[in-house]
């Protein structure tokens, strides 16, 4: 490739050291395209791209090797690739739309590809699929034709069953684009309106609808259980264990033999504490503290030592590794592990013995870490804290322990400080949450803001899971680090923050887009500005929307949020698979074991990976359900709310109580309305009227749909 050619189109934007791993991967493939036989190694790829700094050129081999994995290069020897020979068809997920057509987004495109409802060819919501591009018939548009399902993303439905009388059919939740046909002899005594789960078992060529066997009955619409049930459904995550699963744990034994606790450091004379929300039971991490000859603080992370007691292969295991996370729905927990081990034998309750797995670090008064150790113990919690409970002891410096709370908090304010400093993110969102009757009825909403009791946990949680990642994945020397698996995050999308610094403007604000610690320092220094101000909820929540999402690999790429070059999860092992995975590997590793298969852990944090997003849109989805449900009595209200969303469909407002709804765009009647998506405004193509996001407006409640989880709003008179 000659000089004139290294930095293509984007590389002008954009300096290369801001490049996250999404722009990163679309720079790389258009290189390999413009020459397809050209062979390169990641240090070639850099310099081919322009890219100086050492932390881009490591997110540069990573790429290479995700793109080997995904197919679209071949290794032609040890870390050198090629682009794979095109075969005049392209690979990629499905995206469907409500009006029955779907996308297809692929990383061999820089656009998504059109695929009409009739070229689909069965092909579902997220299955990948090979398709055919058709020659261009529009201008900007390319169309194309489902040629080949490579995966199914699934094949069971959740929806609700309407019966004939020779036949049925269940109409999915979601955006499945299709109901799936129920012979009578299939229905497993599914009735008319309830909710039930539908498993697809044919679909011959020329049938417009799937072939269907109801799996399980959740229940009447309408029901709580069966609501919730369906929306973990919806998501294929698990709402129950299976009984095998729940026997095994139940011969799991609480009492701790002696022998286990003379192999162990025995930490139960040290006080030692746990603070949790006022109504969990799975107490996994628990913080202790005593002060040292030396004057200075020893600080203990203590956390449930899971792993001794779900073994490899085991039952138990195979189910967490298939669950992945806990999943939080708005009125329940559905745990990862049997309640035997999640909330009794491996919870860290107070006045019990417990068996964990430790950090204790030595700091000085300053939060300086000066020795630290990690290992096996056994502890003995004195003391069960709610998060209100320490918030008083920090606020009126009175109570039990105040001595040892009060000096943690200390120390975790000054760790804190020295995080922000080195360019960590300061996002404090607030969580809504419903008082819920005994019937799952939402009677109130009220807010969760995160105080300093639960910004003293969550310190002292990101230094164990900093040094577990630091000492297992710092190369030293010359030796290649053990696999391992990190948390990992990635700088934001440059032209999404581009365009969010152009919006900002508007308001009197920007942010330094020249390098990632410009960018983290300006944006800190912008959420601090905007707190207290009527377009705080906008621009944090567009700063949000700018952000990649964290993820698990055993390719580190570092943690941009927190401006870590290491981190992990280490400290929710009873809620969370990774944190099982790095007990496991840290475990082994301490010992003097050899590194582990790289390809084994790599697949299982994609697992899991893809579990959490599921766990967080079902979580999501309860939420959103509840909302729905708590204003279906205010139809014909009038409220006070801002625009926070903007499509070419309708207006998404919040209201003062933090529930979203949405003005059809058809109910904009007074105009023809079009999408100005860089500005985030709906622009009138005759009276120019424009709604952008921010804008203080007051809405009517129109109409509530439970089974779609739908509030529509009518456009009352603006502000």
């Amino acid at each position: 490739m000659s000089k004139n050619k290294k930095k293509n189109k984007g590389l002008k934007k954009f300096k290369p050291e801001t490049f996250n791993k999404k722009r990163l991967k679309n720079e790389i493939v258009a290189m390999f395209y413009a020459e397809p036989g050209k062979t390169v190694n990641y240090k070639q790829v850099s310099e081919l791209l322009g890219i100086r700094d050492a932390e881009t050129r490591v997110l540069t081999n990573v790429v290479l090797q995700e793109l080997y994995d995904d197919g679209y290069l071949d290794q032609v020897s040890r870390g050198k690739y090629k682009l794979k020979a095109r075969t005049g068809s392209v690979v990629g997920t499905v995206d469907m739309q409500s009006q029955g057509f779907a996308y297809v987004n692929s990383e061999e495109l820089e656009k998504p590809v059109l695929i009409p409802s009739r070229y689909l060819n069965h092909a579902m919501e997220g299955d990948k699929v090979k398709i055919r591009l058709f020659a261009r018939r529009k201008k900007h548009d390319l169309e194309g034709e489902v040629i080949e399902i490579i995966e199914r993303a699934k094949s069971v439905f959740v929806g609700t069953v309407e019966t004939s009388r020779h036949f049925a059919f269940l109409i999915p939740s979601g955006k499945a684009g299709f109901d799936i046909f129920i012979p009578n002899d299939k229905l497993n005594g599914a009735k008319n309106g309830q909710k039930a789960i539908a498993e697809i078992i044919e679909w011959p060529a020329n049938a417009k609808n799937p072939i269907g066997q109801i799996k399980d009955v959740l229940g009447d619409t309408g029901n709580n259980d069966a609501e919730m049930h369906a929306i973990l459904a919806e998501f294929e995550l698990p709402y129950k264990f299976p009984v095998n699963v729940d026997k095994a744990a139940e011969k799991i034994p609480l009492e701790i033999p002696e022998e286990e606790i003379a192999r162990r450091r025995d930490m139960r004379d040290v006080t030692t504490f746990t603070i949790d929300p006022a109504d969990a039971k799975d107490f996994d991490d628990a913080l202790s503290l005593r002060k040292l000859e030396n004057g200075h603080w020893e600080v203990g992370v203590h956390i449930a030592d899971v792993t001794h007691y779900v073994q490899p292969n085991s039952i138990i295991e195979e189910e967490a590794q298939s669950r992945a996370t806990s999943v939080y729905l708005v009125d329940r927990v559905v745990p990862m592990l049997p309640e035997r081990l999640s909330n009794g034998v491996c919870s860290l309750r107070p006045n019990e013995d417990k068996l964990c797995f430790s950090a204790v670090f030595e700091l000085d008064d300053n939060a300086k870490l000066i020795n630290e150790w990690f290992g096996k113990t056994v502890i003995h919690s004195n003391r069960r804290f709610t998060y209100e409970e320490a918030q008083q002891v920090i606020e009126t410096g009175e109570g039990d322990l105040k001595e040892e709370i009060l000096t943690l908090n200390r120390l975790a304010v000054l760790l804190r400080d020295k995080r922000f400093k080195r360019g960590s993110i300061a996002f404090d969102r607030v969580e809504i949450k419903f008082e819920i009757d005994e019937k799952g009825k939402p009677l109130s909403v009220y807010f969760k803001e995160a105080k300093d009791s639960n910004k003293l946990i969550e310190e002292f949680m990101l230094l164990a899971n900093k040094r577990v990642a630091e000492i297992i994945g710092k190369r030293s020397g010359n030796k290649t680090p053990k696999t391992f698996v990190y948390r990992i995050h990635d700088k934001p999308d440059p032209d999404k923050l581009a365009n969010f610094n152009l919006f900002i403007k508007k308001f009197g604000y920007g942010i330094q887009l020249t390098t990632a610690k410009t960018i983290s320092s300006s944006l800190n220094s912008l959420l601090d500005h905007v707190k207290g101000k009527k377009e705080q909820n906008v621009i944090e929540t567009l700063a949000i929307r700018a952000m990649a999402k964290a993820a698990y690999s055993t390719r580190n790429i570092g943690h941009y949020g927190l401006a870590f070059e290491y981190y992990t999860h280490f400290t929710s092992p009873i809620r969370r698979y990774p944190d099982m995975m790095v007990h496991r590997l840290l475990e082994k590793y301490l010992a003097g074991g050899r590194s582990a298969n790289e390809e084994k852990f790599e697949e299982l944090c994609k697992h899991s990976s893809d579990m959490e997003a599921r766990a967080a849109n079902a979580e999501r989805a309860s939420v959103k359900y509840k909302q729905v449900e708590f204003m279906q009595d205010q139809i014909g209200k009038i409220y006070p709310g801002v625009i926070s969303g903007i499509t070419d469909f309708g207006i998404f407002v919040e209201l003062e109580n933090k529930i979203e709804g949405m003005i059809p765009i058809r109910e904009l009647d007074d105009d023809f309305y079009s999408l100005d998506e860089k500005n985030y405004q709906l622009v009138g193509r005759h009276t120019h009227k424009i709604y952008q996001l921010g804008d203080e407006i007051q809405v009517k409640i129109w109409r509530t749909n439970l089974e779609k989880k739908q509030l529509d709003f009518q456009l009352a008179n603006r502000i």
